[in-house]
């Protein structure tokens, strides 16, 4: 009178075994779950025997004691329905004992015993597959998703009665396939935004190029009015494609955050989160009871876009410092310590003043305290860890009505996608994939200087009073500058270029 199904449970991006051990006994009839199951799996007693009465089985009439192991271990979410009314049924007999070694199962169970989607389920899969599982049954609308982990098969089920039926032989069910090529197909999605749309900025389309081929981070300073939102959304179509391994591993975050739609079981384009202002810290580095991945966890291996960066809180702000140094966060709680990965390429836009003119003639009228306390919300550390820093002065007349287009972005993603093959190249062994990776002895290693570029650097650091992240930076982009010309070394033209993204700060941060 005991089975033992084969479920999993998630513990941050990542997912562990979980044995639901079903046992039926004589005595008064109850349905008890332990294993330290949370609220919603309590609540699974109702739906799980609810279920298997309108699927036309009987319900036993005995003592039902249901054990999550590990025990020691908080168990969430309605993913336990489907092993556990399996479980019952094996342990009643009406399912074969054996029938479902080997299999993984996960769903959520309504009243009708039809399945509803769960969020998790790719890394549920993979760690069943890690863990020697290779088939399992998943709701239907999560079958693409699970079928994208290789060498699992992936049986979907529309409802409970569906799985009894398949156990005992009145029907056949065969393994669901994906097309990896049609989801990696072009999409129109991207299709109205084009840097051929942006006029003038030639400047600042360049400094994007720059960031975008080397995966730096970058600061648009400007009146309101002159491009920058525009050219940050455009950002992503300049990008290089995401390769399987990064598709899959953005896929995962969004399973667990339960952000995937039903005909985007991939996510095949690189993230573009812009959150609103009003995001508190935990909101952006993730969080919750049972943390969750936030804004910066959801643009890894893309684009976190800041519009209006001073009008941030600052204790939101402050909170990016360390992931973006590691590329990862760490949220301890009381139930455990997470961690997410969390490399993105900031893109941030900002005013230099509360009006916004500060440097355009009489337009401004801020007093000096007024644009202090705007600026001081940026702290200088945070500038310390952009790469680029780029003045968009206001587009003038002629730039407007000129009919002649600009670059289109996919000339551009050209160019980016080249450099980007040639650090692919040079840091396979290294286990990166873009300058910006770059720790402090890789970039004594890869970014060389001859005398020439000694002696300029040397002066601008004491000049600009550079820190010693700030001069690694710079050899960083300019080792990006080199890689889209083309060239081995890191010449004079190279630094002075990459050394103009470096006076903002000195200029306007009062």
């Amino acid at each position: 009178m005991l089975s033992i199904i084969h479920s999993a449970a998630l513990l941050g991006i990542d997912a562990y075994a979980v044995n639901v051990e079903v046992d039926l006994s004589s005595g008064l009839p109850a349905f008890d779950i332990v294993g330290l199951p949370d609220s919603a799996v309590k609540e699974s007693r109702e739906r799980v025997r609810t279920a298997i009465k309108n699927t036309g089985l009987s319900f036993p009439t005995k003592r039902i004691t249901v054990n999550l192991a590990p025990a020691d271990t908080k168990k969430e979410g309605a993913s336990f329905d489907l092993p556990i009314a399996a479980g019952i049924l094996t342990a009643m007999g009406t399912l074969p004992t054996d029938a479902l070694d080997g299999y993984l199962l996960a769903g959520e169970l309504s009243l009708d015993g039809s399945l509803r989607p769960v969020n998790g389920i790719l890394p549920m899969v993979y760690g069943a597959l890690q863990d020697g599982i290779t088939k399992c049954f998943v709701p239907y609308e999560n079958a693409e998703e699970a079928a994208l982990v290789e060498g699992m098969e992936v049986y979907p089920l529309h409802s409970l009665r569906q799985l009894v039926a398949i156990l005992q032989n009145q029907e056949t069910l065969q393994p669901y396939h994906v097309n990896l090529d049609n989801l990696f197909a072009d999409d129109k999605e991207w299709e109205s935004l084009d840097f051929s749309h942006v006029k003038g900025q030639e400047n600042a389309k360049r400094a994007m190029e720059l960031a975008a081929a080397g995966g730096h981070n970058i600061l648009l300073i400007g009146p309101p009015g002159s491009g920058k939102t525009m050219l940050a959304k455009r950002f992503p179509t300049i990008l290089p494609d995401l390769t399987f391994a990064e598709s899959i591993e953005i896929t995962k975050i969004y399973s667990v955050a339960g952000l995937l739609q039903n005909k985007n079981a991939l996510i095949h384009h690189r993230p573009f989160r812009s959150p609103h202002h009003t995001i508190s810290a935990s909101a952006l580095t993730g969080g919750g009871r049972i943390p969750k991945p936030g804004e910066i966890s959801l643009s890894h291996n893309g684009v976190l876009f800041l519009d209006e960066l001073p009008e941030f809180q600052r204790s939101a702000l402050e909170v990016m410092r360390q992931p973006m140094e590691d590329g990862k966060v760490t949220i301890a709680r009381v139930s455990g310590t997470l961690t997410f990965p969390s490399d993105f390429m900031l893109v941030a836009a900002m005013n230099p003043c509360p009006c916004g003119y500060l440097g355009s003639g009489d337009k401004c009228h801020c007093t000096v305290n007024e644009i202090a306390k705007y600026q001081s919300k940026i702290s200088g550390p945070l500038l310390d860890r952009i790469d680029l820093m780029v003045e968009m002065p206001a587009v003038g007349y002629e730039d407007l009505q000129n009919s002649t287009p600009g670059e289109s972005s996919a000339e551009i993603k050209k160019r980016v996608v080249k450099a980007h093959e040639i650090q692919l190249q040079r840091y396979k062994k290294e286990g990166i994939f873009f300058n910006a990776q770059l720790n402090a002895a890789q970039v004594e290693k890869y970014c060389p200087l001859g005398e020439a570029e000694q002696k300029l650097l040397k002066a601008a650091f004491s000049s600009m009073d550079l820190s010693a992240r700030a001069y690694h930076k710079i050899l960083k982009v300019a080792r990006t500058a080199a890689d889209l010309d083309g060239s081995e070394e890191i010449t004079v033209r190279h630094l002075a270029e990459v050394l103009q993204y470096r006076s903002l700060d000195r200029k306007y941060m009062i």
